[in-house]
């Protein structure tokens, strides 16, 4: 039993400690049929020292849209912050997630 804790241990640290540059890569993205609703208008906070501004966004959660508020993400060094996209091509709109890019 005691192995068996100690095997399920290293398995779940092992997939918490993913690296920096293995989340940094990961997008997401998708498409939708329906057009997005306009952009809301927020408030955005001063900014910070080794902070971002993540604007809102509407994200589709496979049946409508909702609105994910803005918010400040902590910096990367050496990276530029990339916002949320919709990309409107032929008769689909496209989403790509905000992200973090080399500079």
């Amino acid at each position: 039993m005691k192995v068996r804790n100690a095997i399920l241990s290293s398995l779940l640290a092992a997939t918490v400690a993913v690296p920096a540059a293995v989340q940094a890569a990961r997008v997401i993205e998708y498409e939708v049929e329906v057009a997005p609703p306009p952009p809301r208008v927020e408030v955005v906070l001063a900014p910070r020292a080794g902070y971002t501004w993540e604007p809102g966004y509407w994200q589709h959660d496979g049946r409508q849209y909702v609105w994910v508020d803005g918010r400040i993400v902590e910096s990367r060094e050496g990276h530029r912050y990339i916002p949320h996209t919709w990309e409107h091509r032929g008769e689909h709109w496209y989403f790509r997630g905000g992200h973090w890019d080399d500079d």
